[in-house]
This record gives C-alpha cells, sequence and structure tokens, in this order.
C-alpha cells in the first residue's frame, strides 16, 4: 500500500498513541469553517503586553526567508486557501513557504485520504507558478503523522511521491493516554519518565526512520500534559529527550523550531530554547523553523521568536534537505538576530 486514497477505511487498532480514531486535538485549535475574518480574534498569553499601553506586539513576523510549516484548506483542520497565505507572504516579507497539509496513514484519521496527491500537487504547483514572479517561493511539502505500524507504507509513499520537503509528526490519538479524557489516568502514579516514554519512544522511531527531511513539534507531547506536568519539569530531564536528539543527530533529520506552542497551553515552542541547546551540544547542525499555521493570521505567528531562539544558540542559517536523497540546502538567518 501506499499512500491512502479518498473512500479507505478500517484499519488495526492498538498503538502506543492510540488506535488512530481520529486526532485529540482541542476543537477550540479547529478553524470549525469560519473564514478568518470571521472568526473572533483570541489573546493569547504571547508576546507580553506592553506596560504601559497593555496592547500586544504583532505576533505575525515581517522579513524572513522561510516559514516551513504551513497548512491550507488541504488539511481537515484548515480552511484557508494557499493563495490567501501568499499574499499574506507577500505583504509581510516572508520569502518562502512551504505548504504541509496533513497526511496520516492510520484509516480513521481525519487526514486519512482527505485530498488525493495528485490534487494536492496541482494547487501548490500551480500557486508556486502564479506566486514566483511576486517574489514568493512556494513548495509542495508535507506532514505525515508518524506511526510506527505504518512506517512501511509511508516509506513506500515518499518513494513514489516527488515533495519538496516532508515532515515527520507525532500526533495524538483520541484514544492515547495523553488524550484528554484519559491523560489524568495515565499521569497518576506514574514517574515523569514512565508519563513520557510512549511519546519519545515513537519519536524516536520516526528520526530513526531517515524519512524524513525534519522532526516537527518534537516535544509537542508536553500540550497535552499541562498543568498536570509543567513544562519546566520537562525541561528540567534533558535525559528524556536526549535519545530522541541523537537519533536526529545520527540519521540527518533536522530539529524543527515549531512556534505554535507559543499560542497553546505549553506557552513556549515546540521545543524550547534548551531542547535546542542541547541538541546543538550533541552536534544537530540541521534545523528549520515553522508557524504551523492552520489559519491565516496564524502564518509566521511567533516565528520571531524561532528565528531568535536559533541564532542564540549559535545557529546562522537555516539547514535541511529539500525532499529526501536531495543534498542539504542552506537559508540564511536574517542578521538582526544574529547581532551581539
Amino acid at each position: 500500500m501506499t499512500e491512502p486514497q479518498p473512500g479507505r477505511d478500517g484499519g488495526p487498532d492498538g498503538g502506543l498513541l492510540g488506535s488512530g480514531n481520529h486526532w485529540a486535538a482541542d476543537r477550540r485549535d479547529w478553524p470549525g469553517g469560519l473564514s478568518p475574518s470571521q472568526r473572533e480574534q483570541p489573546r493569547y498569553a504571547w508576546p507580553p503586553a506592553d506596560p504601559v499601553t497593555g496592547l500586544q506586539p504583532d505576533a505575525q513576523a515581517r522579513d524572513l526567508p522561510l516559514d516551513a510549516h504551513v497548512h491550507t484548506d488541504q488539511s481537515p483542520d484548515a480552511d484557508v486557501p494557499i493563495d490567501v497565505y501568499a499574499a499574506l507572504a507577500l505583504e509581510r516579507g516572508i520569502a518562502e513557504l512551504a505548504i504541509t497539509d496533513h497526511v496520516d496513514f492510520a484509516p480513521g484519521t481525519p487526514a486519512y485520504g482527505f485530498v488525493h496527491f495528485n490534487d494536492r500537487e496541482r494547487v501548490v504547483r500551480e500557486a508556486a507558478e502564479r506566486w514566483a514572479p511576486l517574489g514568493v517561493q512556494i513548495r509542495f511539502g508535507v506532514e505525515i503523522t508518524y506511526d510506527s505500524r505504518y512506517e512501511d507504507d509511508i516509506r513506500d509513499s515518499l518513494r513514489t511521491r516527488r515533495y519538496d520537503f516532508a515532515i515527520g509528526s507525532c500526533h495524538i490519538y483520541a484514544d492515547s493516554p495523553y488524550a484528554k479524557p484519559h491523560v489524568q489516568a495515565w499521569v497518576d502514579g506514574r514517574s515523569l519518565a514512565e508519563i513520557v516514554a510512549p511519546y519519545y519512544a515513537e519519536v524516536t522511531r520516526a528520526a530513526q526512520s531517515g524519512l524524513f527531511d525534519t522532526i516537527g513539534h518534537m516535544d509537542f507531547v508536553k500540550r497535552y500534559l499541562v498543568p498536570l506536568v509543567r513544562p519546566e519539569q520537562l525541561t528540567a530531564a534533558p535525559e528524556l529527550v536526549e535519545p530522541t536528539l541523537r537519533a536526529m543527530v545520527q540519521s540527518g533529520t533536522a530539529l524543527e523550531v515549531n512556534t505554535s506552542g507559543l499560542r497553546q497551553q505549553a506557552k513556549e515552542t515546540y521545543p524550547n530554547p534548551t531542547v535546542v541547546a542541547l541538541y546543538r551540544s550533541l552536534g544537530g547542525q540541521r534545523v528549520t523553523a515553522g508557524s504551523d499555521a492552520h489559519r491565516a493570521d496564524w502564518l509566521a505567528w511567533g516565528l520571531e521568536e524561532g528565528y531568535r531562539i536559533l541564532a542564540t544558540n549559535g545557529y546562522e542559517e537555516l539547514l535541511f534537505r529539500r525532499g529526501h536523497g536531495q543534498a542539504p540546502v542552506k537559508v540564511a538567518i536574517p542578521e538582526r538576530f544574529r547581532r551581539g
């Protein structure tokens, strides 16, 4: 089997992160069919408000070379046409977008056969042709939900389909122990290491597979553990994430700094600066940065902070593959982040 196509259902149950019936994301994060202009614009805890005016700075970044994680209406949890993102990128000076719509391999999940590969590729590559003369580069990427039970199918799909950029991410299924109805019982009576072990074991397998250009939001599990486990508790236990980081270094898989956590309960990037520093100390050279936008007002959201975290840890460029088997490319981090 290669990439699942529309109309297929059924499949095995079990799996450390759940059976794959559907994602466990809080539906407050889902567009729900509303256009960006129709939705109430929430106030996030980040960035901090000005102490005098009480106003928050504009969290949508400007003048950056790349947002490497963007979802359009070809993902089941987003509703933004690709041209809306491209127009915003042009307005804000975001030179390049990687369109990374969801693809799932577990039957019953929202992105299992949601849009046919040929249709996704056509929409993105046609948009790339329209916007390149205006100065916005658009890449045809994908965010694949890594599930080790389907690794052979994922490998088969990536071998036969041409992507410019492939993110491998571990998402939380609705019957996962980390999903909201189950997480309290999962945490109770377990050590921190026992709590996160299934998640990091799966992310490590994703890194070891060598299938992906980057691992997306690699410590995403903390979103589901707050407030039962605080992010600072995980930060204080770097030994829990170190094997995963080593697997990424050994396989040449890039670390993504995903800024969506800044607008979620974690209130920090996935991963945070401490983990980025550990990755670098282990020899990690390949890095990317993405907003994980699912709404127009989330494009490049918090991405200024993502680039700053990388620069603070000594990175002068993003470094990643553009597709399986390709040589890594370099994208310079703007000088303003590297001063001092």
